[in-house]
Formats: C-alpha cells, sequence, structure tokens
C-alpha cells in the first residue's frame, strides 16, 4: 500500500503521542486501510506532502541518504529576501555541528513584509530549513513540502489522502537512481 497525505499543521508524525497531540493518523480514517508507517516526517508545523507505505524496503529506499532524493518546499518567511540572504542559504551555515545548505532556492513572491521562497533539499537532517533560516536570524511563518522526487502534492486537499499508482510509485524510486 503506497498513499500520499496532504498533512495539515499541528499534527505529529507519529503513531501515537505521550503527550497527546493529534498524529497524522488522524487522516487516515479508512477503517479497510492496512497498517502503514510515515515515510519520513513533517514538524508538527510543517504541512503538505507525507508518504505512507506498509513496503519497508520501498521506505528505505526512499529514505536512504545516498538517494539524494529531490524534496520542495514552499516557505513563507518573515523578511523580505535579498541576494545575500540567498547566496547564504546555497553556501549552507553550521547549526549543531551540522552544515545546512539547500540544493537550491528561488524566490516565488513577496509582499513588503514577508517572502515564499522555493527550496529544494536533497538530503533531510532534521529540521533543516527551519534550523537553517533561524541560524540566518529568519523566522519561518509557513513551510509546506509540495513535492517528493516527481511525486507533488497538487490539489489534494488538507487532511485528504489518495492512493498512488504504480507509476508513481516506481517513478519516485526511479528519481532516487534506485531503479524500480
Amino acid at each position: 500500500m503506497y498513499l500520499m497525505l496532504n498533512k495539515p499543521r499541528g499534527l505529529v508524525t507519529t503513531t501515537s503521542d505521550e503527550g497527546g497531540r493529534e498524529t497524522v493518523y488522524r487522516c487516515l480514517t479508512d477503517s479497510s486501510l492496512p497498517w502503514v508507517s510515515p515515510v519520513g516526517r513533517l514538524d508538527k508545523a510543517s504541512e503538505g506532502l507525507l508518504l505512507f507505505t506498509n513496503d519497508t524496503q520501498w521506505a528505505a529506499r526512499i529514505l536512504d541518504p545516498a538517494s539524494h532524493l529531490d524534496k520542495t518546499y514552499h516557505v513563507q518567511i518573515n523578511r523580505v529576501t535579498d541576494d545575500s540572504l540567498l547566496e547564504q542559504m546555497r553556501a549552507g551555515v553550521v547549526d549543531a555541528e551540522e552544515t545546512l545548505k539547500v540544493k537550491s532556492v528561488r524566490v516565488l513572491r513577496h509582499g513588503r513584509r514577508n517572502s515564499w521562497l522555493e527550496i529544494v533539499l536533497d538530503e533531510g537532517k532534521n529540521r533543516h530549513i527551519r534550523r537553517m533560516l533561524e541560524a540566518l536570524d529568519v523566522s519561518v511563518l509557513r513551510l509546506v513540502r509540495v513535492s517528493i522526487g516527481p511525486l507533488e502534492l497538487g490539489d489534494l486537499k488538507k487532511g485528504q489522502y489518495r492512493h498512488l499508482t504504480v507509476a508513481e510509485r516506481d517513478a519516485v524510486l526511479n528519481g532516487t537512481g534506485c531503479g524500480g
């Protein structure tokens, strides 16, 4: 079983939470679904594309750091961006002895007080984007994962999920260089 969910903000990506917070499983309401696990994570304040499966080998191949599978995010920040910030993000910053940088970044749009960026990562360290921007004294107002490899969130509504097609399932693996 292979699913994609548009994770709403405020849910944790875990099966159960000792703090009683609501989990992403709240969205998987169909009782006929077999047990599926999230493939990777999105933190509580983040939203967007999250994959689920009961195929542990498929999940492991996607999560393998050697796969360098692109993940694309739309990120609203608390300032109008400039070339200097974009260059710093590309060059990388060190946080907790880890170098955090983006594969690519571009401005989607900006207003008078904030900007939306499109950020592509090909590695996923814990809270990568938030930590990197924090180190640059920039706050994240909203973070939405819009694609994983060739899979795009599209018009899937928040809290809704759908099954991946066989072609989509295989395309994600092909996007990792792992073969289908």
